[in-house]
């Protein structure tokens, strides 16, 4: 699958502000806030942008940051890493391999098994849980 290429203007119409700023624009939204960083709910994050499948449930962990945080990605070739010298510090940034929206960044300070923690803003996820809605159980 090759890279998604579109317009600021494409991805306005597609994206709210707020998901524009971050995930075009290497926004960050503040810690506590964002749709998924307490989710517990089992399913698939995928990207905002382009429905790549990115973190499974099964990797988010409480790192106590305020953003949701996982130990490894679905796929090792879905996320790529780029340094980021921005705001005074050194951190390594996290972009979808197929759209290079903004999803946010790692650390080696998360658990075993990798040590890693992607710290990602939810702005930048859409979860798909396998939980059935009431519509689907009661004809």
């Amino acid at each position: 699958m090759g890279k998604l290429n579109k317009t600021d203007r494409e991805w306005q119409r597609e994206l709210s502000p707020e998901e524009f700023r971050i995930t075009r624009q290497k926004g960050t939204e503040a810690a506590f806030t964002g749709k998924y960083w307490n989710t517990k709910q089992a399913g698939t994050y995928l990207c905002r942008c382009c429905g790549t499948a990115l973190f499974l449930s099964e990797t988010k962990f409480d790192s106590g940051c305020g953003w949701p945080s996982f130990f490894k990605p679905a796929n090792p070739t879905v996320i790529e890493e780029h340094d980021d010298q921005t705001h005074g510090m050194t951190r390594t940034e996290v972009t979808c391999h197929h759209c290079d929206a903004h999803l946010g960044h790692v650390f080696e300070d998360g658990p075993q098994p990798t040590g890693l923690r992607y710290c990602i803003n939810s702005a930048s996820l859409d979860l798909v849980t396998q939980e059935k809605s009431d519509e689907d159980t009661y004809p």
